[in-house]
């Protein structure tokens, strides 16, 4: 596996809030270092709303010698309010390619669920129920066309102001043509919906011939999270969609097995690069004490937020001068990475 990587968060919008209340550059710098020293990483995939966020973690991240994939991911917008985004942050990425990093550019996320005009819905909140609603098959009709005509617009802005390679991470429900794009880009979650063919339907995205990068792969932290993939968060939600269902029981390991089952298949069928969802959940704190509930539960996250309702001493903290403690999968994806990376090296 040639990048060996993590996805980090400057900021997401969905709905119209952040995912990244707090963006310190002091801070990113130093997680920066983190994830090149102590996770093992070989590349990052920083994402966000905000392209000013993603330049400043990016040019961090090309410090410590990180293949930079730069992926604008923009929530809300309309087809043509996101093109010239794109265009602007390709502009960016080329600056900081021409500087002398390594990066790919990746020219949004899940376009069929975060933008606006594909699926029913104004916002992410209103849209994600038509998924499991009656008309889920009428709202899809259509959208891999829909998807592609306007992929297909941003390729073309995009080239001619950045010279390095392009990709996009999808969906299922894209349906994307990779025609135009440098590699191939899945957002790869396995659950118990696609557990029986998952690595079948991995095996498709080769017959491209081109690289194949899994942008985003993980569970969140409660027992049983593995089963659900990338509906983890959705189903560990109670009614008011904020917080977590009070029958949850939180479970490191369960990050660890997911993790442990996922990568030997990656490892297997060629995967060029990795990016394992996610470096952290900066909006879901986790608690132990305190009247709050747990937010991380329900987090993606490797490392866990902390606050004051936390429990964890200042003394017991691994990175005293962060605002986070490794959990678990911390160290299991360290250790991975750590032991492919002298793999390579012996090879």
């Amino acid at each position: 596996m040639r990048g060996k990587g993590i996805h980090y968060d400057t900021g997401t919008f969905p709905n119209g809030d952040t995912s990244r209340p707090v963006f310190d550059p002091r801070t990113v710098e130093r997680e920066m270092r983190v994830i090149a020293e102590d996770l093992h990483c070989t590349a990052v995939r920083i994402t966000g709303g905000d392209p000013d966020r993603i330049e400043t973690a990016a040019r961090h991240a090309a410090d410590v010698g990180l293949e930079v994939w730069f992926s604008p991911f923009p929530c809300e917008l309309t087809n043509e309010q996101m093109l010239p985004y794109f265009v602007d942050c390709a502009e960016r990425a080329e600056r900081l390619r021409r500087d002398g990093a390594d990066v790919v550019l990746v020219t949004g996320c899940e376009l069929s669920l975060f933008a606006r005009g594909y699926l029913p819905g104004d916002t992410f909140n209103a849209r994600v129920p038509v998924l499991a609603g009656p008309g889920r098959e009428a709202a899809l009709q259509g959208i891999p066309d829909k998807v592609n005509a306007f992929l297909g617009d941003v390729v073309t802005a995009v080239r001619p102001v950045f010279a390095g390679p392009v990709s996009y991470a999808s969906c299922p429900l894209d349906g994307v043509d990779w025609s135009p794009f440098d590699i191939v880009g899945l957002d790869a979650f396995r659950s118990l919906r696609n557990a029986a063919t998952y690595r079948d339907d991995l095996r498709k995205a080769f017959a491209q011939g081109k690289p194949v990068a899994i942008t985003e792969v993980g569970c969140c932290t409660f027992r049983g999270a593995g089963d659900h993939g990338g509906a983890g968060w959705y189903v560990a939600m109670g009614p008011d969609g904020v917080t977590p269902k009070p029958d949850l029981v939180r479970d490191e390991n369960e990050q660890v097995r997911y993790l442990d089952a996922l990568l030997p298949v990656f490892e297997d069928e060629g995967v060029d690069s990795l990016f394992w969802f996610s470096f952290a959940g900066y909006a879901t704190p986790h608690r132990s004490c305190g009247p709050d509930p747990d937010l991380d539960l329900a987090s993606y996250g490797i490392v866990k937020i902390l606050d004051e309702q936390s429990g964890i001493s200042t003394s017991a903290h691994s990175y005293p001068d962060l605002p986070w403690q490794p959990k678990k999968a911390f160290h299991a994806l360290a250790d991975r990475y750590r032991a492919l990376g002298q793999q390579s090296t012996a090879e």
